[in-house]
């Protein structure tokens, strides 16, 4: 829960009221936790469990960002060339960290303060692990998808737009779905852009949500395809890979 808001107000059937504030939701109790993707390995901060507010499940790291990392590391060839990426959903940050070691520059994202809060934490964390002479740019900014004001800000500062955008297991509700494809239309480097997409880890939770990307994606004038190989059981749920790109 944001700090701005109001503390949630909960009635009771005998009619008493329950204030719960910010804390009742709030976990910090984060852990150093190693990662290995392929000869990869990464120390973040991030929680074992989720917290009791969904709007802060950013704080652990989630079955698609593992399938995505997996891909991007038994894969790294991919990513020779670009040299911009942009992570939306990042959480503690796994993906675009891992990113980090192959590209120029990479921007995590996320809507929530709190969220936030670790990430930067852990970009410095993996700052101070790696080679003082890495002259790779890794920083947080904060993005609610359709929120202009937000994507506004990154673009001003990037104005000519990603190489990479990059997701992992970030849907939560169907609202959603139409904003983010909107944002990352946005976002993809208009110029070269045969070669910019938007590489997305999906984690089936419904059905009527497997239909809903593939529709949206194709009615923002995307090309998605599934990429060969990449389906596979995750934690008891079915994860793929799909490759987006502008439609030529």
């Amino acid at each position: 829960m944001l700090e701005s808001e109001p503390p949630l107000v909960v009635e009771s059937d005998d009619d008493d009221t329950v204030c719960l504030g910010e804390s009742f939701f709030l976990n910090d109790s984060y852990e150093l936790a190693t990662f290995t993707f392929g000869s990869h390995v990464l120390q973040l901060l991030c929680l074992q469990s989720a917290s009791t507010d969904f709007d802060l499940t950013g704080q652990l790291v989630w079955p698609g960002a593992r399938l995505l990392n997996e891909y991007l590391a038994n894969n790294s060839e991919l990513l020779q060339g670009y040299s911009t990426a942009i992570e939306l959903g990042s959480g503690v940050g796994v993906t675009g960290i891992l990113c980090s070691r192959f590209l120029r520059e990479v921007v995590l994202t996320d809507h929530n303060d709190e969220v936030l809060k670790i990430l930067k934490k852990n970009i410095e964390l993996h700052e101070s692990s790696e080679n003082p002479s890495s002259c790779v740019a890794l920083s947080a900014e904060k993005l609610e998808w359709g929120n202009s004001d937000q994507l506004n800000n990154i673009l001003q500062k990037h104005p000519e737009g990603f190489d990479l955008v990059l997701g992992a297991d970030i849907y939560i509700l169907q609202i959603s779905v139409p904003p983010l494809f909107d944002t990352v239309k946005q976002l993809l480097c208009q110029q070269g852009k045969e070669r910019c997409r938007f590489i997305l880890a999906y984690v089936s939770r419904s059905k009527m949500m497997d239909a809903m990307v593939i529709k949206e994606a194709i009615g923002h004038g995307l090309q998605i395809h599934e990429v060969d190989g990449s389906r596979r059981a995750i934690s008891n749920l079915e994860g793929v890979i799909y490759d987006i790109t502008l439609q030529l």
